[in-house]
């Protein structure tokens, strides 16, 4: 399936402007989409890291080898936080810097994981639906915490889950990507389906709770924060 050209980026003015940004971008999310197949091609971590008194933000973008989970190239992006902390509205604080980070690859991303929710969003657009939209990549949601969701408790063995609900409607997935460890909750982002973006999540996931493309991420932006404030 092929989308019209992909929106520019808008920082908004206010909160109710940011949700009417999130409004009119939800109905361009691809949900018909299978995704690219574990292990093959490549995947990128974005993560972002802030210091609020130096006005200073820093994502980072690190390319993996599906297969062999080794460091194709990594790239980072320095800037000034463009929006306030609200929530729900947190891809506005971040999207513009990860956008600038993944510019400076020299390689395709391949298939983006963020740390963060897709459709796992009270309006359905959370940070990686709104990076799909505006890149056109196929983008996964990671998160470490449920969010304003409820869930059951997967099983204790490693791939265990359950479904990730708003009421009824499953939004997402808690994912058990290691046994004795709290679960990971996955959510579509863009152009990929919740079956592989858990099966992509397991593969990334080996020795730790959380995706080693989000792990390798965040430490990079965490240390280019330091270098950049100190």
């Amino acid at each position: 399936m092929t989308s019209s050209p992909a929106p520019a980026h808008e920082t908004p003015a206010d909160e109710a402007e940011g949700r009417a940004v999130q409004d009119r971008l939800r109905g361009r999310v691809i949900l018909d989409e299978v995704g690219p197949e574990p292990g093959t091609g490549l995947i990128t971590g974005v993560d972002v890291a802030y210091d609020d008194e130096k006005d200073v933000v820093v994502a980072a973008a690190v390319v993996l080898d599906a297969a062999t989970l080794e460091t194709v190239e990594e790239a980072t992006a320095v800037g000034r936080i463009a929006f306030p902390y609200v929530p729900g509205l947190l891809a506005f604080r971040e999207i513009p810097t990860v956008l600038e980070a993944l510019e400076e690859l020299g390689v395709e991303p391949g298939l983006v994981v963020c740390d963060g929710y897709g459709l796992a969003h009270p309006r359905r657009f959370g940070l990686a639906s709104h990076l799909g939209v505006l890149t056109g990549l196929p983008v996964i949601g990671v998160g470490k915490n449920p969010f304003t969701f409820t869930y059951e408790a997967p099983g204790p063995r490693r791939g265990d889950s359950s479904p990730l609900l708003d009421g009824d409607e499953v939004v997402g997935r808690a994912l058990r990507t290691r046994e004795n460890t709290s679960p990971v909750f996955v959510s579509v982002g863009h152009r990929i389906s919740l079956d592989n973006a858990c099966a992509h999540t397991l593969r990334l996931s080996g020795r730790y709770r959380q995706p080693e493309s989000t792990r390798r991420a965040d430490a990079l932006c965490r240390r280019v924060l330091r270098e950049a404030t100190a």
